[in-house]
């Protein structure tokens, strides 16, 4: 059964710093790409980045601007993300998700199968 499991999130003060972890399981880590999306209020789902094993290419969205690092652990099947200087409107849910998705698609997160259920990011004073 395949299985994504996010964690790291919480509470941070505007200009802070989280890094947030997806574990992977029951498939072959190193076969998929991995994207994070995240869901806002009142807002659409949204890319966020994205890591391809096969491609040994990262991916980020235009607002991220240099904020954002994308990693992966192969020994441990994580992906991690590295978030700092935090603004109030990266308050979401974050999730990562896994398919065989080429780097030029990465944003469409139709293209994903595989799914976590998400891990609150609140930034806030």
């Amino acid at each position: 059964e395949v299985q994504l499991v996010e964690s790291g999130g919480g509470l941070v003060q505007p200009g802070g710093s989280l890094k947030l972890s997806c574990t992977a399981s029951g498939f072959t880590f190193e076969k998929y790409d991995i994207g994070w999306f995240r869901l806002g209020p009142g807002k659409e789902r949204e890319a966020v980045s994205y890591i391809s094993h096969r491609e040994h290419t990262a991916r980020y969205a235009d607002f991220v601007e240099g904020r954002f690092t994308i990693s992966l652990d192969n020994a441990k099947k994580i992906v991690y993300l590295q978030m700092n200087s935090l603004k109030p409107e990266d308050t979401a849910v974050y999730y990562c998700a896994a398919d065989r998705v080429v780097p030029s698609s990465w944003y469409h997160d139709i293209l994903y199968d595989y799914w976590g259920q998400g891990t609150q990011v609140t930034v806030s004073s």
